[in-house]
């Protein structure tokens, strides 16, 4: 495993001004639908489904977060049209690990914001006329998906260098931990892949059972279409794949 070792390596973990455009200015959108969705809510029964759909957001984020790890890391490389640089990255980090925990917030997540730049206007377009609690679950679920990266960072930290807050929400399971996510790093990469809070983990990896939900996807993926999942070919853990470089 590389470890930085002059100044110079780490001037690729700084955030750039386009890094922090890209974030916090899809977070206004974003943050801006769920203001025109609250302005919308009158009765009381409506501030409860938006209550409720924000919980349901937690879960639904955990759940794709899974989903798509899952798909970066097992199919595609650096040159895969539209997802190639974050299936790099993602690949890439199995090899260097270390990396994450070097960025700088903007520049760890803005490859996951710039994406979802397009649906948070799509969503901040039509929030004067779609259903306040509906507005609030997309708004919120693209967030914490987005976000859902910082989440993976922590989690590779040590309790030592986090926050007491962020420890707190990592101990009460309410975030991934970095007990929960280390698990994912030991060859061949194939299980506890949600990194929001790690809830769907068990149950999406049937508890290591041939049965789990990503190991059926795997063989409906390699009957359509004759393709096997990385972590089935490459059980030394992505040997050749470095990090893709965040700053393009």
């Amino acid at each position: 495993m590389r470890m930085p070792t002059e100044p110079s390596d780490l001037v690729h973990f700084e955030s750039t001004l386009e890094h922090r455009a890209w974030v916090y200015g899809t977070m206004g959108l974003l943050m801006g639908s769920v203001g025109i969705a609250g302005t919308h809510t009158d009765s009381p029964g409506e501030v409860l489904a938006l209550l409720a759909s924000c919980v349901a957001s937690y879960y639904a984020a955990d759940f794709v977060s899974g989903v798509v790890h899952w798909g970066l890391d097992n199919y595609g490389d650096g040159d895969t049209p539209f997802f190639g640089s974050q299936i790099a990255a993602f690949q890439g980090h199995h090899s260097e690990p270390w990396t994450i925990t070097q960025r700088a917030f903007a520049n760890n997540v803005h490859k996951v914001f710039k994406p979802a730049t397009a649906p948070a206007l799509v969503l901040l377009a039509a929030a004067p006329f779609t259903p306040s609690w509906l507005t609030t679950f997309g708004a919120s679920l693209l967030l914490l998906l987005c976000l859902s990266q910082q989440t993976h960072a922590w989690a590779h930290k040590k309790p030592s260098q986090l926050p007491a807050a962020v420890l707190a929400l990592q101990d009460a399971g309410v975030i991934v931990s970095c007990k929960v996510h280390g698990a994912h790093h030991r060859p061949p990469f194939e299980g506890n892949y949600c990194i929001v809070s790690g809830v769907w983990n068990p149950i999406l990896d049937g508890n290591g059972s041939d049965q789990g939900f990503f190991r059926r996807l795997e063989r409906i993926v390699q009957a359509a279409t004759g393709v096997k999942p990385r972590c089935w070919t490459d059980p030394e853990g992505f040997a050749g794949a470095p990090e893709g470089d965040q700053d393009t």
